[in-house]
């Protein structure tokens, strides 16, 4: 692991792109994508914390409110080939901790490979902000 220098800005503007994503596959009738980057998801717990804000921040990228949920699992991240079609390679942000640590082992083997095996412990549902727990349909 190497220690990353990024401003908080990087978070938000990739939680944005996150949730454009997110919408799309929801509306496709595929699952809800794996939120896999903890320097991401720090940003995105905190905007959770002012509702109003979260709201504004949701409706601003995707349209509509989103949940934040519990969605603990491992493996294939499923969402990357739709994130490369829309604004090219992940950046370093999305294997970064909440520390600014960058998994570097992570990092390599996604360049090498296109792939992205990680864990997650949340992903975004339609509804109103609040950590509810989702449909199945959505998972």
């Amino acid at each position: 692991m190497s220690i990353a220098t990024t401003d908080p800005s990087a978070e938000l503007a990739e939680l944005g792109r996150f949730f454009t994503i997110a919408v799309r596959r929801i509306d496709a009738g595929e699952s809800a994508p794996e939120m896999f980057s903890a320097a991401v998801d720090t940003a995105w717990h905190t905007i959770v914390a002012e509702p109003a804000a979260h709201e504004a921040f949701a409706l601003q990228h995707a349209g509509r409110r989103l949940a934040h949920v519990e969605s603990k699992g491992f493996g294939p991240i499923t969402w990357v080939a739709a994130y490369e079609e829309a604004y090219g390679a992940l950046p370093e942000i999305w294997f970064t901790d909440a520390d600014g640590a960058v998994n570097t082992e992570a990092l390599t083997r996604y360049r090498e490979t296109g792939t992205v095996i990680a864990e997650w412990n949340c992903s975004p549902v339609p509804g109103d902000g609040d950590d509810l727990t989702p449909a199945a349909s959505y998972l």
